[in-house]
């Protein structure tokens, strides 16, 4: 990402213009984030505002009722499931409003069918006596008249939000054949006064705990592929150094602490090892070691700084960027053969690559009218498609069903996430209520 790049990216000798350029306007763009971070102070708990604008191509015709319940639960947890379908872009939400049905209800069909619902979402919420919260729920095809899905979820009244998010995950997968990602979890990095925070929030920003508060900048956060771990980059220690931080219990470890800079963790799909960059040997090169930080390996030999590693789905190639063709490009490098072979050829400075899970399309960062924008890149075809043109638009990462990308980005003067389908056609804008946000990060799926 952008700011991991000019933070930890050294200039080469006074005689080089192209490194001098590409450190030159990174390190600029960093001190400019940072800049904007210290501007915002504010309560202690922030939430994340959700704005959406545009919408899917074709709308899915939806009604969700209050589920059945004796006490606000039942609300809001239809609530949360409308409001997760509605910003998907990709749902038209039916008014239900003082319609209270639960999942053994009679369904009237054709008058629900009248009122535009082609599907109806149904359920309960009830309190065990062991406090735990029952919540059933089903989903019926007004058209056919006939159960597209059901299930039975309990879990403590915490994890109520989790379970509605849960559901919306189902409709969402029953009704357009692609996983869902409600449930799933993002982090990133909130700066509020002196101190910076990593979060982790659900994916509609709501919910966010802090895991690691520091006065020192924060960056580069990198979810493990078990959604355990987290690695990122902090400057407690007055440089940068990579740690490797296990969410359960807070353990933290230091496992890139070398001389020089330490940066851009990338964990491979296994989990067994991270991609690094470090400067130990002269300028930003990529290294891999196991995750614990042993074995310690030299992946690339260029004269450029390399930089940005991430790993393919399939883990035998890293997309990472470098200026050893004389501007900033992103670059393919098999790791069982060392070679690397350039993959952006539109605009002159491309850079922070994403890879979507399926492998197939390409996020990254473009220079563009003297602006910076998300691009995506089908790999099979080498079609473009600018996602963005705010201008400055930095830290793309894809959902992990590959049909959203949030990133980083500046909404009346402050720093703000937002996300945008693939296709360009939906976009969120989620804005801390108090405070700077960047650096975001998508966190995998979670075992139900």
């Amino acid at each position: 990402m952008t700011t991991t790049l000019t933070a930890n990216t050294p200039t080469r000798s006074a005689g080089s213009s192209q490194a001098r350029g590409l450190a030159g306007h990174l390190r600029a763009f960093a001190v400019a984030a940072i800049a904007a971070t210290a501007l915002g102070a504010g309560a202690a708990h922030a939430q994340l505002r959700v704005e959406i604008s545009g919408a899917g191509a074709s709308q899915y015709p939806i009604a969700v009722a209050d589920f059945a319940s004796a006490d606000p639960q039942g609300a809001e947890i239809a609530n949360i499931i409308r409001t997760d379908l509605n910003g998907s872009g990709l749902f038209k939400i039916i008014d239900a409003s003082g319609s209270q049905l639960s999942e053994s209800s009679a369904i009237g069909f054709a008058a629900w069918k009248t009122r535009g619902a082609d599907a109806l979402a149904v359920g309960s919420a009830n309190r065990l006596a062991d406090g735990r919260i029952d919540v059933r729920y089903r989903l019926a095809d007004t058209v056919q008249q006939s159960q597209l899905d059901g299930v039975a979820i309990t879990s403590a009244p915490s994890e109520t939000r989790h379970t509605a998010h849960q559901i919306a995950d189902r409709i969402y997968e029953k009704l357009t054949g692609v996983r869902g990602v409600f449930a799933t979890r993002i982090a990133y990095v909130l700066k509020r006064g002196d101190l910076f925070e990593l979060q982790i929030a659900d994916a509609d920003g709501q919910n966010a705990q802090t895991a690691l508060r520091s006065r020192e900048p924060i960056i580069s956060p990198s979810w493990s592929p078990d959604g355990g771990k987290l690695a990122y980059v902090s400057f407690e220690s007055r440089k940068p150094v990579v740690y490797v931080h296990t969410l359960s219990n807070g353990q933290r470890v230091p496992v890139a602490n070398f001389k020089g800079n330490n940066s851009a963790p990338a964990w491979s799909p296994d989990g067994s090892t991270l991609a690094v960059v470090l400067t130990r040997d002269g300028l930003s090169q990529i290294y891999l070691m196991n995750a614990d930080g042993s074995n310690l390996r030299r992946l690339t030999q260029s004269t450029g700084i390399d930089t940005e590693p991430v790993f393919t789905p399939d883990g035998k190639s890293l997309l990472f960027t470098s200026d050893r063709g004389g501007s900033p490009q992103i670059y393919r490098l098999d790791i069982s053969s060392a070679q690397a072979q350039r993959v952006s050829f539109k605009g002159n400075y491309n850079i922070t690559p994403r890879i979507s899970p399926d492998g197939n399309t390409l996020a990254y960062v473009t220079r563009r009218d003297g602006g910076y924008q998300i691009a995506v890149l089908d790999l099979a075809t080498g079609n473009e498609l600018l996602l963005t043109n705010g201008g400055r638009e930095q830290s793309p990462t894809f959902a992990p069903n590959g049909k959203s990308v949030l990133y980083a980005t500046s909404s009346g003067g402050r720093a703000v996430l937002a996300a945008v389908s693939t296709d360009g056609r939906v976009k969120q804008t989620l804005s801390v209520m108090s405070g700077e946000v960047r650096e975001p990060t998508w966190g995998p799926f979670l075992p139900n």
